[in-house]
């Protein structure tokens, strides 16, 4: 008796050995994967910070500035519907975050959310960026809130998509974690034990699990999640950031923010509650909330045209209330005059007639800046509808 029983045991530990050998997932080397899933756009931009930071810098070089920044154990892929959408108008520059997509772990280690809008900004400052529009999704709009917060003068506007970045009500946190997959990763040992046992199904779970329309998931969707996420380097640095504590934004903070702020939710989205969207709307001074029906928690891949639609609706109107930028006009020593600075690209001024007179270094008299405030409407009267299913 006591053979078979060790017998059976024996069996047990090997099913489990094989079992186990067939999940592990060996780290992908990273030019494997740049070879992959870079393209012609993107960028490797080393970093004053010693980071080596994956960034796509497309659209139309001369447009308003349009910057991506993903999710959790997303990658800068998840914009491509907006890139595509949008790019005719605007520059879109989108951005892996440090433990993340090509980027993957960072030398200092610094994978809180207010590292990573510190890393935002060294990107933009590298890329020689102006004043631009902010947008974030889930854990990246938790880094555009603190973005905004730390550096407002940088912005134009924040776009805030099924955003994390403030205090959940208890109901709010008990309804977030919906996927099996995220309870596994935070769980003591178990989530130790993913950083060699990688299996696919976790990662399949995990997209599955934000998207109401089940057809846009694809295999290849999976494959690119789970590839870029066991890149050499990465798993240490996502449970690293696991381990991080995320503190939320004030209320009190939120509230001082005059950025022009759009709020975009799937009302079925099982992460982040669309009540927390309705809680940024009220907090944020000067926001626009939109809701998209039967959507989940990536509205810029479920209703990719509709989202981008309303992206390019709130910009259109950000930049129509935008105060008159200041200009210089020089005198030069043929008698023409040449415009400098923000307005450089009006149109060429006519040569004037000018007297003898010193007037080397002469300026255009500063012209009135006109701001209007953005009226905010009931949220109700702002949904906008999702496809059906």
């Amino acid at each position: 008796m006591k053979r078979i029983v060790l017998g059976v045991l024996a069996l047990v530990v090997i099913a489990i050995a094989v079992i186990a050998a067939a999940w592990v997932k060996f780290d992908i080397p990273r030019e494997e994967l740049v070879a992959k899933y870079a393209s012609d756009a993107s960028q490797f931009i080393e970093l004053p910070s010693g980071a080596v930071a994956h960034v796509r810098d497309e659209g139309r070089p001369d447009g308003d500035v349009l910057v991506l920044v993903h999710g959790s154990n997303a990658s800068l892929h998840t914009w491509e519907p907006w890139v595509a959408a949008l790019g005719d108008t605007y520059r879109i520059i989108s951005i892996d975050m440090p433990s993340h997509g090509l980027t993957g772990a960072v030398p200092n280690e610094d994978y809180s959310v207010s590292g990573m809008a510190a890393f935002t900004r060294e990107v933009v400052q590298a890329l020689d960026v102006g004043s631009f529009t902010l947008a974030g999704n889930s854990m990246g709009g938790a880094v555009a809130l603190n973005y905004a917060v730390s550096y407002p003068d940088d912005l134009d506007g924040l776009i805030l998509v099924c955003a994390a970045g403030i205090a959940r009500e208890e109901d709010e946190v008990s309804s977030g974690d919906a996927s099996f997959a995220f309870s596994l990763v935070r769980m003591p040992v178990v989530g130790d034990a993913l950083m060699l046992v990688t299996p696919r199904f976790i990662f399949e779970d995990a997209t599955r699990g934000v998207f109401v329309d089940q057809s846009v998931v694809t295999d290849e969707m999976v494959d690119r999640y789970y590839e870029l996420n066991v890149m050499e380097g990465t798993r240490p640095a996502t449970f690293k950031r696991f381990a991080t504590p995320r503190a939320p934004v004030p209320d009190e903070t939120v509230r001082q923010l005059e950025v022009p702020a759009l709020v975009m939710w799937g009302d079925k989205d099982p992460l982040i509650p669309v009540s927390v969207g309705e809680r940024f709307h009220a907090l944020l001074p000067n926001s626009t909330l939109v809701i998209y029906e039967n959507v989940g928690h990536i509205p810029m891949e479920e209703v990719a045209e509709v989202s981008a639609a309303d992206v390019r609706s709130f910009m259109e109107a950000n930049a129509a209330r935008m105060p008159a930028l200041e200009a210089t006009v020089t005198l030069e020593d043929d008698g023409s005059l040449t415009v400098t600075g923000p307005q450089s690209g009006l149109a060429p001024m006519p040569d004037a007639d000018v007297p003898d007179a010193d007037v080397s270094g002469a300026e255009a008299p500063e012209g009135d800046a006109v701001v209007e405030e953005a009226a905010e409407e009931d949220a109700a009267g702002e949904e906008a509808a999702g496809p059906a299913n």
